[in-house]
């Protein structure tokens, strides 16, 4: 099992949103200490974190901060883009912005960080998803969120015999910056934060941190007009 007290903890987009509720919840269950990036780090405003620059879609950034950073033993990949690019309409390049950011930067950083946790002997990945990982209703932000579920199923069993656990956190509407404009149900992203802690002290595979989520997920075995009603009209 997993144990967050004592554990030393990077947060990558750790200066708002779900981030900045995890950098909060880590240090409230114990953490010994807490990297919490961002591009700029002026930004990370928790007292007790340590401010660390990072950009998840650049090598050497992403490099740097593991050689900074080399007692980490949980490593949490949060740090996301929002583009939402049209696949019919919308500059190719969008869609493979977002795809650097949701997808190859969560890899970039779980590839440097993986020999980081080996040599302290082990410990945790958790990996933010989205409900829309199984629903594909935002153009390129769903197929990044998609693409990042199935890396984190991959991790996961690579990663087990080499003594790190992965958890995928899978969220819906959560009331931050990104859903401002965003008229529906959410959740705090301190709760999100809690039910992801809980995860990963629980070793679980999978969090579902809403209603929404669950019963998404739930569907996934479904007709496919189940999740997507246009379908049967």
């Amino acid at each position: 099992m997993t144990t967050i007290e004592g554990s030393v903890a990077l947060v990558t987009g750790g200066s708002r949103g779900i981030g900045r509720a995890l950098v909060t919840a880590l240090y409230e269950r114990g953490a010994k200490k807490v990297y919490a990036t961002a591009r700029d780090p002026r930004t990370v405003t928790h007292p007790d974190a340590v401010p660390l620059a990072l950009e998840v879609s650049d090598p050497v950034s992403v490099a740097a901060a593991a050689e900074q950073a080399q007692d980490v033993t949980l490593l949490i990949n949060n740090a996301g883009a929002s583009v939402n690019a049209s696949f019919l309409d919308a500059p190719v390049e969008d869609v493979r912005r977002e795809f650097e950011t949701n997808f190859f930067g969560p890899l970039l950083v779980t590839r440097a960080f993986v020999p980081v946790i080996e040599r302290n002997g082990g410990g945790h990945i958790l990996n933010v998803h989205s409900v829309l990982s199984w629903l594909g209703v935002a153009g390129s932000y769903s197929a990044s969120k998609a693409a990042l579920w199935s890396q984190t199923n991959s991790l996961r069993l690579d990663l087990r015999p080499r003594g790190i656990e992965v958890t995928g956190l899978h969220v819906g509407y959560v009331d931050t910056d990104m859903t401002a404009k965003i008229d529906a149900p959410k959740v705090t992203p301190e709760s999100v934060a809690a039910q992801a802690l809980d995860g990963i002290e629980a070793d679980a595979f999978e969090v579902l941190a809403d209603d929404l989520t669950r019963q998404v997920k739930a569907g996934l075995a479904a007709d496919l007009s189940t999740l997507y009603p246009q379908l049967a009209a």
